[in-house]
């Protein structure tokens, strides 16, 4: 970025391509962070709460720190954790930054947001905007003052805020009759400066010291997000499992993303909520950690996945809040949302049924196991898991792309290898012997109706088209690697759905290749995890490589990737895209 933007009001400026934004995360919420120094999307308390910020998506709010001279963007992440560091090369041969963090530990009631600029080269100086907007940008800051310290006070939508290091700002109106504060900062070469924004949801809070919040949070990050030895790629690893522990709430539970209403593509109406978490995203995410080691986030995962199971047994929802609640019924805000979409918040996943949940909850449950971290109680959710299979495995239903119901393959494969993992790790006896039986029963049933007249698996019974998916089921145990219908189903996705270097979950219609949808940057790390359980070394490198070079400075990867635009489609960052490449960089260097 070589300008400043256009302002709107304090602090709002136009959005930017989402491979140019970064993530600040403390498990309970987010940030987003553009290259102009601004905050574009956070909520409070809690990641399915309504937004502070909400520029992202056509709403008020914002906090900007942003270089005065005409300035060029960069940035990066300290290792092992999502500590940002912005930075700016100016005009005036100068060069900021800003270290940035959301503090640990993180309070699900409270946020501690930190930004030190320094001075690394010549004067810093930079303009500075706190402007918060409640209820997404509906109600403004209410009784704001300053206290005899030099902290900006006020409320905001119900919360209590402290902002420190601002302590000569102005004061200004915005178009809602709220209250802006802004201000012009000067830091001498080589030194810095401190703000600290503390929100509260009952309380006014303290204001924090920088310099003990900053240790916190580096200590913290240090002990969640420890080296991954025996990659192929080891930093992009490490930075995966920061991300996974950003958007892991002290629940257990992994949003699926940090974002809500980021189009998949323009004026086609697919833009969704993703602030919830999927049980299905918690698997994936628990299997990858596992190959890296018995960490803190394989625990969280089966913690999380194991209370809705035992809550709710057969009739298990496919999401839910990261308090473990519903997620709401999805409706349309009155925002512009971001450019190609619209606002929306809460998802019909709400009312479907996904089969293929009880299979990744039974090998996530398996995965701990065979590191002695499964408790009594989640051996009791692989029996409620197992006997939910049972019972509605001839069900309709959704399956992992959450399209219309049907008989899919994916769901009653990927079950099925839940079922043969299960039994491998359990006490044996007449439980792994029932199970056993039915996940052949399962496989059987399937192939009788779900095979290709030319050998392959098709997605679904009635529907002989390719599908993505049907890769996953023999890396996890399904069906053979080496049966022949994995075999012919691995070489006709790579056949078929695939171009350029990038992978498709499925064609939707008769148009080409990306004129539906972009690539599915999850389907790369599947296709390359395929042929490397097939012997193929250069393959898997090749699909590896090309996916996770998909990101922005940041390294952030969302779902979807415009092969022609070269740009980030979807909610950022994706919880289980960045799962799937820890699990490929950890199996790459095993192949």
């Amino acid at each position: 970025m070589s300008d400043r933007g256009h302002t709107l009001e304090p602090g709002l400026a136009q959005p930017n391509v989402l491979r140019e934004y970064a993530l600040l995360a403390d498990g309970e919420r987010g940030v987003l962070v553009g290259p102009r120094g601004d905050f574009v999307f956070m909520c409070f308390p809690r990641w399915h709460d309504d937004a502070l910020f909400s520029s992202l998506v056509g709403g008020r709010g914002a906090y900007a720190v942003t270089p005065k001279p005409r300035f060029v963007w960069g940035g990066h992440y300290e290792a092992g954790g999502l500590i940002w560091r912005s930075r700016w090369t100016t005009e005036e041969n100068g060069i900021v930054e800003c270290r940035e963090a959301l503090a640990l530990p993180a309070r699900t009631d409270r946020a501690v947001v930190l930004r030190r600029v320094h001075a690394t080269a010549g004067r810093a100086r930079v303009d500075v905007v706190l402007n918060l907007c409640g209820r997404f940008g509906g109600e403004p800051v209410r009784d704001l003052a300053r206290d005899e310290d030099g902290n900006w006070r006020g409320t905001v939508a119900g919360a209590h805020f402290c902002w420190t290091g601002g302590s000569h700002a102005r004061v200004e109106k915005t178009e809602v009759g709220g209250q802006a504060l802004t201000m012009e900062l000067d830091v001498e070469e080589g030194g810095h400066h401190d703000l600290v924004l503390t929100i509260d949801a009952h309380e006014p809070p303290e204001a924090a010291d920088p310099d003990r919040a900053w240790e916190g949070t580096e200590a913290a990050w240090r002990e969640r997000v420890p080296a991954v030895d025996g990659s192929i790629a080891p930093r992009d690893s490490r930075h995966a499992l920061a991300v996974l522990a950003g958007l892991t709430s002290t629940s257990g539970a992994m949003v699926a993303a940090a974002t809500m209403s980021l189009p998949e593509r323009a004026r086609a109406g697919r833009n969704y909520d993703y602030r919830y978490a999927w049980i299905r995203d918690q698997a994936f995410a628990g299997q990858a950690v596992a190959k890296a080691g018995p960490h803190q986030l394989l625990d969280d995962a089966v913690r999380f996945v194991r209370e809705r199971l035992l809550e709710d047994g057969p009739r298990l929802r496919p999401a839910y809040t990261v308090a473990g609640d519903d997620v709401p019924d999805q409706r349309d805000l009155d925002l512009a949302g971001y450019p190609g979409g619209s606002a929306v918040v809460g998802n019909w996943v709400n009312r479907q049924f996904q089969l293929d949940a009880f299979g990744e909850a039974l090998l996530l449950f398996a995965a701990a196991a065979r590191h002695d971290h499964l408790d009594a109680e989640g051996w009791r959710a692989i029996e409620v898991a197992a006997d939910a299979i049972a019972e509605r495995w001839r069900e309709y239903d959704a399956g992992i792309w959450e399209l219309e119901p049907a008989e899919w393959t994916h769901s009653r494969l990927i079950c099925a290898a839940g079922l043969r993992q299960a039994s491998e790790i359990g006490p044996g006896g007449e439980r792994a012997a029932r199970w056993l039986s039915l996940a052949d029963t399962l496989v059987a049933d399937t192939a009788r109706r779900a095979t290709h007249p030319s050998g392959r698996w098709q997605r679904a019974v009635g529907d002989e088209r390719l599908d993505a998916a049907l890769l996953i089921p023999p890396l996890r145990g399904g069906v053979p690697p080496d049966d022949p219908r994995s075999v012919a189903t691995l070489r006709a996705i790579d056949s078929d759905l695939t171009q350029e270097g990038y992978a498709y979950r499925f064609r939707p219609d008769a148009r080409p290749l990306g004129a539906a949808e972009g690539a599915f940057l999850l389907c790369n790390f599947l296709l390359a995890l395929a042929w490397g359980q097939q012997g193929d070394r250069v393959a898997a490198a090749r699909w590896f490589e090309r996916a996770r070079a998909a990101c922005g400075p940041p390294g952030l990867l969302s779902e979807e990737f415009d092969v022609e635009q070269r740009q980030l489609r979807g909610n950022l960052p994706q919880a289980f895209v960045h799962a799937m490449l820890l699990e490929c960089a950890i199996e790459q260097d095993r192949f």
